[in-house]
């Protein structure tokens, strides 16, 4: 049966975070059409990776033979994220933008499961998986909006996961996420509950797709 991928990285449960609210949406489309697949779970708020360090980033450049204990538990985490994505027959990702970029958090499980030379290369192992991130955000940072040249999240995952993974990349943007809370932004809040529906039903969307791709 087929397997999803879903990973978190939102600092707020559900009823107060845009992002968790639209991988839930596609989650359960996804087991509505794959009631007996498998969903991979990393909430990366409530269970957070460790940051790459010298030793586990040193591991994935030398003989498995030599490793030091440290270096084979630092290690034996990077193959456990890689073999999740790769098993994965479709990943969504929840990357919420902060302080105009993605969470520390989401950085960390990149910076893991990124291995030269199996992950990442010339042959990447998740090749063409398709991924769809959820790039929510409080503000507007759409082209020809004020602050576009402040948009770090879709350009540099972009970059990363189809450019460096070879994965097949799609993106859902919640925008003015704000709104409902921020004074200022009281008028945008008609374009925030459009955006916000919009993003539902496009997750809901692509993971029937996906789904039912994937039968076919």
């Amino acid at each position: 049966m087929a397997t999803l991928l879903l990973i978190d990285s939102s600092l707020f449960p559900e009823g107060g975070s845009a992002s968790r609210s639209v991988t839930s949406a596609f989650r359960k489309a996804w087991e509505e059409q794959h009631p007996d697949g498998t969903v991979i779970h990393r909430d990366l708020a409530t269970d957070p990776l460790p940051h790459l360090d010298g030793v586990a980033a040193s591991a994935a450049f030398s003989d498995p033979a030599t490793h030091t204990p440290e270096q084979q538990a630092a290690f034996a985490l990077r193959v456990e994220l890689a073999e999740e994505l790769e098993q994965a027959d479709a990943v969504v990702i929840a990357a919420p933008m902060y302080n105009f970029t993605i969470p520390s958090t989401l950085k960390a499980w990149l910076d893991q499961v990124i291995i030269m030379g199996r992950t990442a290369g010339e042959t990447p192992s998740a090749k063409g998986t398709p991924v769809t991130v959820v790039a929510s955000r409080g503000g507007s940072y759409a082209p020809g909006t004020p602050r576009e040249s402040f948009e770090y999240v879709q350009n540099y995952l972009e970059a990363v996961l189809n450019g460096g993974m070879g994965l097949d990349v799609d993106f859902i943007v919640p925008e003015l996420t704000m709104a409902p809370s921020n004074p200022a932004m009281a008028e945008l809040v008609p374009l925030y509950e459009t955006s916000r529906d919009k993003a539902h039903q496009d997750a809901a969307t692509k993971a029937k797709a996906l789904a039912e791709r994937l039968a076919a």
